[in-house]
């Protein structure tokens, strides 16, 4: 029978259709082919991308030339950026402003065929450590009041380039979606003096059905009102809100359980395209007790179509306990 489930924070509903219920069988491979020609993010064609911001390098190396591991350059066509004023226009119905921002690309890899569950432990701290110095640095100017960084792998899940690498959009403004989080996290923690979001992590650890990994510092698992087949999130164990805060056992800890993650999730599914998005913290909210940074990854399997689009309510044909415990047995 097909089960309705309520997001505990948000409010957001989901549809279970357990008379579907696919196996990760029956999700069609969506095999990509490669594109071919020059890629501006490979080792030796620096020169192709707009100047460097900054970038994790060998010693005696200089700027936009060979010798990065890691390499954050401006988006050349960026969604914000930061030639224009934060001043806000109202114009009788319609309300705009203008586009103040930042919009980066951080190359994770010289090398061009390296997916993330294939780099080595290093180099994995060393990708999350840009995320939090991007979201470090853009957060401490003005008028940027959220940071978000996401990672698109495959052209069905919106890559442009195959090349290995994530996005960091700063904006003026707190999106609606981490509005929602935050005031259903603060209803929450004002009804019943807890943190949701570490109430859920008790939960899911004493249930189990939907876990997939953990480690001393995170832990991974389906959620109970999954939007998506094997949507995974990662939650830090301790209360979190803010992602600039990890400090490097957390970045050792946090890229051990994505590497395990998406071994899984590669082996499961057949290398299928995905998003990979960081939810932390806006401005003003960083020290709040009731909120948790965390990593949501949303695998491409389903289309989302006219009643989702008309309702907000997805419709997801894989069971969250059913999608963990495939990713929980497979073998990596």
């Amino acid at each position: 029978m097909p089960e309705l489930r309520q997001e505990p924070i948000t409010g957001n509903w989901v549809i279970i259709a357990t008379e579907r219920n696919k196996r990760p069988s029956d999700f069609q491979a969506r095999h990509e082919e490669r594109k071919g020609g020059v890629c501006p993010f490979c080792k030796g064609n620096e020169k192709l991308t707009p100047p460097e911001i900054t970038a994790y390098r060998e010693a005696g190396t200089h700027p936009d030339e060979p010798g990065w591991w890691i390499r954050v350059v401006p988006n050349k066509f960026a969604a914000l950026d930061n030639k224009s004023t934060d001043s806000e226009i109202s114009r009788n119905f319609y309300t705009s402003m203008n586009g103040n921002g930042a919009h980066e690309v951080i190359i994770e890899s010289p090398e061009h065929d390296q997916s993330i569950e294939q780099h080595d432990p290093v180099q994995m701290q060393e990708i999350f450590r840009a995320w939090r110095d991007r979201l470090r640095a853009l957060m401490a100017r003005t008028p940027i009041r959220y940071v978000q960084i996401f990672k698109n792998a495959g052209a069905i899940a919106g890559a442009s380039l195959e090349h290995p690498h994530s996005q960091v959009i700063a904006a003026p403004l707190i999106p609606t979606v981490i509005e929602n989080e935050l005031e259903g996290a603060r209803a929450f923690f004002v009804d019943r003096g807890l943190c949701p979001y570490c109430e859920m992590i008790a939960h899911e650890e004493a249930a189990g059905d939907r876990l997939i990994a953990g480690n001393q510092q995170f832990i991974a698992f389906c959620p109970y009102a999954s939007r998506f087949p094997f949507e995974i999130t990662i939650l830090p164990r301790r209360h979190q809100a803010d992602f600039s805060g990890l400090d490097d056992s957390m970045l050792q800890d946090l890229s051990a359980i994505v590497k395990v993650t998406m071994q899984k999730l590669t082996a499961s599914l057949s290398r299928p395209p995905y998003n990979l998005m960081l939810h932390t913290a806006p401005a003003g909210f960083t020290g709040a007790p009731y909120y948790h940074w965390r990593l949501e990854i949303l695998p491409r399997l389903t289309i989302v179509a006219g009643f989702e689009w008309g309702t907000g309510i997805y419709i997801n044909p894989t069971p969250p306990e059913t999608a963990a415990k495939y990713l929980r047995e497979t073998a990596i």
